[in-house]
């Protein structure tokens, strides 16, 4: 009982189907309002294992001889997942920042590469018979491998680093929409979606640099690609342990979606005193700003407007974006309170979130900026004058 079986190298691999596994199990399982992008999410990470899976059937030593022994149609089984991990993470972005997602027959094109990999694979390896299977797999292996392998993988690795560079502008566009949009941005749960798709194309980016050399400079020594391949089922194993901390830290889920400018209807802005007075009025009034998660669209329901035309009077008569507007109005709330000496017992984080604020960072900043002095400052010279 004491001869092993699998070498470290093969259990990283091991443990990052493992942990794949049971991401997949959280996110279907640990939420009772699942949504579509919980399920592109699963998809992802469930393609994460079988690439795994892949490898290890390839080139771990154990589970490879164990393989050919049984079947060499394993092979190729989960190598389709090589090729849906760019499309579902891609999904899974877009399901985040757009409002009302919905799976159309439109986004079928985002797969149209992986239908050709399977007639490919079928037509290449699975109408062959057992022998001939099996010396085409041993004629692939290693940097010898043929030069339309390579091709196909230096293909395959530039898709998913196209994907995930396409997903990196989707969330850049978002993010300067943002603020335009709600009062409160500290919780939206970018961060998230951004480590994501930023560590999938640092491993990808990494992987296709070594199909390249493969490529280009065939004769270097075959350590050298060793230790390069198994650098990325490292980070890739890393990359899915990382991930699965930070869901514990913080929800991988996206406390609202976020809506494109180009998503509202289309409508022309027309300066109308009338509606700016309105705005101002209802703010005065109503005091709106003090719900610590009014976004644009609530606003615009509020003063029976179109949220882009809101959008539009904020941005053209107050010279500002909804976030910056809302939050003016909860520090003059703030200097009121703070003028008062009768609400002097009061914190700064008590005011905070009295006025509207979801965090005393923000307050701080928000309130240095406007009035030109910390909180505690303005109160300070508050009391100096009354006193």
């Amino acid at each position: 009982m004491s001869d092993i079986i699998f070498n470290f190298h093969d259990t990283i691999l091991i443990a990052s189907i493992f942990l794949s596994a049971l991401f997949v199990l959280l996110i279907l399982f640990a939420r009772h309002d699942r949504h579509i992008s919980d399920l592109f999410l699963a998809g992802f990470f469930a393609s994460q294992g079988a690439i795994s899976l892949h490898v290890l059937i390839n080139y771990g030593d154990a589970v490879r001889s164990i393989a050919l022994a049984s079947s060499p149609d394993y092979f190729y089984l989960f190598s389709i997942a090589f090729w849906l991990e760019g499309p579902l993470l891609f999904l899974y972005t877009r399901s985040l920042l757009f409002h009302g997602y919905r799976f159309q027959r439109v986004h079928i094109l985002y797969f149209l590469p992986s239908l050709a990999y399977l007639v490919y694979i079928a037509l290449t390896f699975y109408t062959l018979s057992t022998p001939e299977k099996i010396a085409y797999l041993t004629n692939i292996q290693g940097v010898d491998a043929p030069s339309t392998q390579h091709l196909i993988e230096a293909f395959r690795e530039s898709l998913r680093v196209l994907f995930g560079v396409w997903c990196i502008i989707d969330i850049r566009r978002a993010q300067g929409n943002i603020k335009d949009r709600f009062s409160n941005i500290e919780k939206m749960g970018l961060r998230w979606l951004k480590v994501l798709v930023i560590a999938f194309v640092a491993v990808r980016i990494w992987i296709l640099l070594v199909v390249f050399l493969s490529i280009g400079f065939p004769s270097l020594d075959d350590s050298l690609f060793n230790v390069m391949g198994l650098g990325g089922n490292y980070m890739t194993f890393a990359l899915i342990a990382m991930m699965m901390f930070y869901s514990l830290q913080s929800s991988p889920f996206i406390s609202g979606h976020l809506e494109h400018e180009d998503d509202f209807p289309d409508t022309k802005y027309q300066p109308d005193p009338q509606i700016t007075e309105r705005v101002k009025r209802y703010m005065l009034e109503s005091k709106p700003y003090l719900r610590h998660l009014l976004n644009l669209d609530q606003l615009a329901s509020e003063l029976d407007l179109n949220p882009r035309a809101l959008s539009a009077v904020i941005k053209h008569n107050f010279e500002t974006n909804f976030y910056e507007f809302v939050n003016s109005y909860r520090i003059n709330e703030a200097k009121m309170i703070l003028a008062d000496p009768k609400q002097n017992h009061k914190t700064m984080i008590d005011i905070a979130g009295e006025c509207g604020f979801n965090s005393k960072a923000t307050y701080n900043t928000f309130f240095k900026k406007i009035v030109g002095c910390t909180p505690s400052e303005f109160r300070q010279q508050q009391r100096a004058v009354s006193g």
